[in-house]
């Protein structure tokens, strides 16, 4: 059983949980899904954790009454073998989370650096990441949660038949500053650098739970099993 641990911030949280589920059943492995919300939720034990997309401003403001960040942040401090996977606003948490915290990425990154909502765009991006393969499964469309959210219908942009091209999908994305990055590229657009893997971190531009392919979220639980 991999206990994964999702932050309810704010974003493209319910369609993290889609693609979790079926990564997990491409793996067979058992999995739950611990929506975080407050603090005291983010334990031992949990396995690895999901910062999803947004907007990393009303991240920080919605997760201040109920301290999920700091305790968020804390964990990561303290389970640094454990994996993390940071989308679009996740990944700017991880490299600026604020406070006394240090950052998790040995590269900068700044918002919105892409342009305002207008400006977004769907790309090819080329992998350098090993994921684990998966079996086929179909996803059920997605019902409305017990807070009646209803996820996007995710499915129609598949796994590329190509291994080392994933579609990329970038909504008012950061950038990573180019020459701050000291850490693994993993994901490039172009000669673009738009996904890095710092020791367990994973922090990606672009909003891989918006498609239908789902090596990322087979890449965190195969980790999770890894290192337990």
């Amino acid at each position: 059983m991999v206990r994964v641990g999702l932050a309810m911030l704010q974003g493209a949280r319910h369609e993290h949980v889609q693609a979790l589920g079926v990564a997990s059943k491409q793996l067979g492995l058992d999995v739950e899904i611990v929506e975080l919300r407050t603090g005291n939720q983010v334990d031992e034990r949990l396995d690895c954790l999901v910062l999803p997309g947004g907007e990393s401003t009303a991240m920080r403001k919605a997760s201040q009454s109920e301290s999920l960040l700091s305790a968020l942040f804390s964990w990561i401090q303290e389970h640094p073998q454990r994996p993390v996977l940071g989308t679009c606003a996740g990944a700017i948490l991880l490299g600026t989370p604020g406070g006394s915290n240090r950052s998790f990425l040995r590269a900068e990154i700044s918002r919105n650096a892409w342009g305002r909502q207008r400006d977004s765009f769907e790309a090819d991006v080329t992998l350098s990441l090993e994921t684990p393969s998966g079996g086929e499964f179909s996803p059920h469309k997605a019902s409305r949660d017990q807070y009646n959210h209803q996820p996007l219908p995710v499915d129609e942009i598949s796994e590329s038949e190509h291994e080392e091209l994933f579609p990329g999908v970038f909504i008012r994305a950061p950038r990573f500053v180019q020459s701050s990055i000291d850490c693994t590229p993993v994901a490039f657009l172009g000669d673009e650098i738009v996904g890095v893997l710092d020791g367990q971190c994973l922090a990606l531009t672009f909003h891989p739970e918006l498609t239908g392919d789902y090596r990322f979220h087979r890449w965190l639980l195969h980790q999770s099993l890894l290192t337990n």
